[in-house]
């Protein structure tokens, strides 16, 4: 579920990118993938996978393989229906945009 939620997040970064450098036919968009922070409802959620704060935040370690076919998923419904993306593992707790080729 938090792989949907982050590949949304990624996909509209990328459409307003897009937008704003008026950038089209977007080829291939490269990402780096860390431990990703995310907000709750403040509701406890019981995973393997993370760990819980007392803000009801919690680090999780995701999926690139359900982040990748998240991405793809959501940006059919996009100007990035035809875009490759390229996930890579990275420590720390983000994620981030590391080059957009366009054709």
């Amino acid at each position: 579920m938090h792989d949907f939620l982050l590949a949304k997040q990624i996909v509209d970064e990328v459409v307003k990118i897009a937008k704003k450098r008026n950038l089209s036919n977007i080829k291939k968009v490269n990402l780096e993938i860390g431990s990703i922070t995310l907000s709750h409802d403040d509701l406890p959620e019981p995973s393997r996978n993370a760990s819980h704060n007392e803000a009801g935040r919690h680090t999780e370690d995701i999926s690139l393989e359900n982040l990748e076919f998240g991405l793809n998923n959501i940006a059919s419904n996009t100007v990035l229906k035809n875009t490759e993306f390229t996930l890579e593992k990275m420590k720390g707790a983000n994620w981030k945009i590391t080059n957009i080729e366009v054709e």
